[in-house]
């Protein structure tokens, strides 16, 4: 199971450089062709930034996009995860946001983390874009 972090859906929201990679997985995890989680936490990650950039019909097509996605599911995120991403958050020198990711991956058993952000590389847990996996 792969855990997709936050910028891969923002790629596509805010139309970003990577938009078409990103949509290609989305395709296959909206058919149920393949399987990943996303946490709460990220949802509520978009929401805090689409929100600020006055996107909120984008914003409402997302969320309710989530309803139909075959073989995406949400991880809600536990205070055992969080209280984990503090720990993780001063070992590995990540922020909070990073951390909460790589905290929740490890709580799943993730296979790896689908993502830009190269702070998720060299942990226990991979690091793959959406054209690697």
């Amino acid at each position: 199971m792969y855990l997709i972090d936050t910028n891969i859906f923002l790629e596509v929201l805010l139309g970003r450089a990577k938009k078409e990679e990103c949509k290609k997985l989305l395709r296959e995890l909206r058919d149920g062709r393949k399987s990943a989680i996303i946490t709460d936490f990220s949802i509520h990650s978009i929401i805090v930034i689409m929100d600020g950039l006055g996107k909120l019909n984008a914003l409402k097509t997302f969320l309710l996009s989530l309803l139909a996605y075959k073989g995406l599911h949400i991880h809600n995120t536990p205070i055992t995860d969080e209280v984990k991403a503090v720990e993780i958050a001063t070992k590995q020198n990540l922020d909070m946001d990073d951390a909460v990711q790589y905290s929740s991956a490890l709580s799943i058993n993730a296979e790896a983390i689908i993502s830009f952000d190269k702070h998720f590389d060299n942990l226990q847990i991979p690091r793959l874009e959406p054209l690697q996996r």
